[in-house]
């Protein structure tokens, strides 16, 4: 059966974000979508360190004079994003921003630190620096130089208000991707009819991205990848990517090529992907607990030259489907 979809589309936050309607379920779905894209611009300008008018960059700027206010859904970001930290033991910290930038990332110029260098971005980074009035909904940094940077959660963020305000218009299906690495889905693509669910979705192999690995069906769920397959610099033959381990201020090292996790929202997926990419395959019973509401998918190097293992935690089969290779290795966790 051929499946016609509309899409709308529009450049943010460094990627293509879509909207995808299944072709003639909703009325005026490009004007919603382009209502919901422009709320996603708006979260860019309200969230990025690229822009100094941005909020989150004036509480970059002052939060470590004093207390400031800060805008109520961005507060329970904030407030969430630590609850992720902690969740993560670290892997995950939205105030790593100091790192981020000694690597030369926030440039898009990869370097190597001094040592001197490191080490100062170490001391100021760290969630737990970021001191909360939850009462008065101020926060504050308990030194100079800590930096907030959203960059692994705020586009999932994004997308769950996105996502929001498509039910909202009532919409009753609807795919909404930043990039392909973060995505949600509502509903059932195509006509509903006994037996189907949701938005399948195509995780890409993540050492030939022509070929698919596997096909995730998202069911009222959201799905965040991360890799460091296209952001990384290269010092004397050792790859280095950008996505950084708060704990040590080094690249993440685990030896993962690709971590993907499902949850209900956007925002945790993100999250928790990049946590997972960050901790490896110990972290997976942890993150993707069996019986609980988040699933993962880890690629590693397998054993065969060229091959790969791809460990899969809490999806069940018809949820993740692998495709079939001879170069890879299948591994199912619950």
């Amino acid at each position: 059966m051929d499946l016609h979809t509309l899409v709308v589309g529009r450049d943010l936050m460094a990627c293509r974000f879509e909207v995808v309607f299944n072709a003639g379920q909703v009325d005026n779905a490009t004007g919603i979508a382009v209502d919901a894209l422009d709320l996603v611009e708006s979260i860019e300008g309200r969230i990025t360190v690229y822009r100094d008018s941005s909020e989150l960059a004036r509480l970059n700027a002052t939060a470590a004079g004093g207390w400031q206010d800060v805008s109520p859904e961005l507060f329970a970001l904030l407030m969430h994003a630590r609850g992720l930290a902690e969740r993560t033991g670290g892997a995950f910290d939205c105030a790593s921003g100091s790192l981020t930038r000694a690597w030369g990332f926030l440039q898009r110029r990869g370097r190597i630190p001094v040592p001197d260098e490191l080490a100062a971005a170490r001391a100021c980074s760290g969630i737990g620096l970021v001191e909360f009035d939850e009462a008065g909904r101020r926060l504050r940094f308990a030194r100079p130089g800590v930096e907030l940077n959203l960059g692994a959660i705020g586009k999932g963020w994004a997308i769950d208000r996105a996502v929001a305000a498509l039910a909202m218009e009532g919409v009753p299906s609807a795919l909404v991707h930043g990039g392909q690495s973060s995505v949600r889905a509502r509903g059932v693509q195509g006509p509903t009819l006994p037996g189907r669910r949701g938005w399948p979705v195509g995780l890409r192999h993540p050492l030939r991205p022509a070929q698919r690995l596997a096909t995730i069906t998202l069911d009222d769920r959201a799905l965040g990848t991360s890799g460091s397959g296209t952001q990384f610099f290269v010092d004397r033959g050792r790859k280095l990517g950008h996505i950084l381990d708060p704990r040590s201020g080094e690249p993440a090292a685990a030896g993962v090529i690709s971590a993907t996790v499902v949850a209900p929202e956007a925002a945790d997926a993100d999250a928790l992907s990049t946590a997972l990419y960050v901790l490896g395959a110990e972290a997976l019973d942890r993150l993707a607990p069996s019986g609980g509401d988040t699933g993962a998918i880890l690629v590693t190097p397998g054993r065969a030259a060229g091959s790969v293992r791809v460990s899969i935690a809490n999806l069940d089969a018809e949820t993740c489907a692998v495709a079939a290779d001879a170069g890879v290795e299948v591994e199912r966790l619950g």
